[in-house]
């Protein structure tokens, strides 16, 4: 990516910060449980004929906690929450979303009514009951869209983490969203260059490297870089649509057990006070814990924070 072009890129995700996140409407009509295909190995072959990848750790017995993770990313994102909560005596899954990571890479369906339903057949599969279930980001969405799609009754509790509903793109009855110029030029940007606009994300506002005496971690940088490339070009540029476009207004509506939100006050990304602050006020009796100064990654910035209010959440 030229000087010109990633300053251009460094300005649109600059907009975003001060912005705000939101979105368009998009169908919430309840289906009847996924049914899997088939479960060969660590594969789960959906209704559709899509193979997605999950992990399953810790005791079998243990109680269950289901890990969705961002864009462009995979579950192992979640390794440091997953490899904390299973030595704790939790059985943690996570998938890696249709794709991403090592899941197949499917033309169509890549969109938040598919990942719900996708969600549901790692859960129906595995025949997991009484789940809680954590969203990181586009995750968070994934989370609501399944509760909006597929109920609770094997739902016990949920968290959002730095998650993207209620909404993220500007409409008229959401004029704080953002613009859709600025995921058109994130568009541009994947379909210019993607390795190089996931390098800037990661090397900027994604873990906050951007701010004033901030030192780049490269590992992590790395991470991100290595997660999204494995992605298929095609399915994380259509997730960019799912994750801004998505409304989840409705899918808030229909959480009837205890969630949890986790924000940083300094998401540059997707912006606490339309994002997480939003949602914990739409969803009856959700609990807001803000992580001041944390920037959208805080899975990884802030993991040992996470992994205490996760796991408190979880015992209480």
């Amino acid at each position: 990516m030229n000087t010109a072009t990633k300053t251009a890129m460094t300005g649109l995700l600059a907009a975003a910060i001060q912005t705000g996140a939101a979105a368009q409407a998009a169908t919430t009509a309840p289906l009847a449980p996924v049914t899997p295909i088939t479960i060969e190995g660590n594969t789960i072959t959906t209704p559709d004929g899509v193979q997605i990848y999950y992990k399953d750790w810790g005791p079998k017995n243990g109680p269950v906690v289901t890990f969705s993770h961002g864009w462009p990313l995979s579950s192992d994102s979640w390794e440091s929450q997953m490899i904390f909560l299973a030595s704790q005596g939790y059985r943690v899954v996570a998938h890696d979303r249709r794709g991403h990571g090592r899941s197949s890479q499917p033309w169509e369906g890549n969109d938040m009514d598919h990942y719900a339903d996708d969600l549901a057949a790692v859960i129906n599969a595995l025949d997991l009951k009484d789940v809680t279930l954590v969203g990181f980001s586009t995750g968070g969405g994934e989370v609501a869209r399944y509760i909006g799609r597929h109920g609770t009754s094997r739902v016990k509790k949920a968290v959002l983490v730095s998650s993207v509903p209620p909404l993220m793109l500007k409409t008229a009855d959401n004029p704080g969203g953002l613009p859709i110029e600025v995921f058109d030029g994130i568009r541009k940007a994947a379909l210019e260059n993607r390795s190089q606009l996931y390098l800037d994300i990661a090397s900027g506002p994604f873990f906050g490297f951007n701010r004033p005496g901030a030192t780049p971690n490269q590992g992590l940088i790395q991470a991100f870089w290595a997660q999204g490339m494995q992605g298929g070009h095609k399915n994380t540029y259509d997730s960019i649509a799912a994750f801004s476009a998505t409304d989840f207004r409705g899918d808030l509506k229909k959480f009837d057990i205890p969630t949890l939100v986790i924000h940083g006050d300094d998401d540059q990304v997707v912006p606490i006070d339309a994002a997480g602050r939003a949602s914990a006020a739409q969803i009856k009796g959700a609990k807001l814990i803000v992580y001041q100064g944390a920037p959208h990654g805080l899975t990884d910035t802030h993991k040992d924070r996470l992994n205490q209010d996760l796991l408190d959440f979880l015992r209480n």
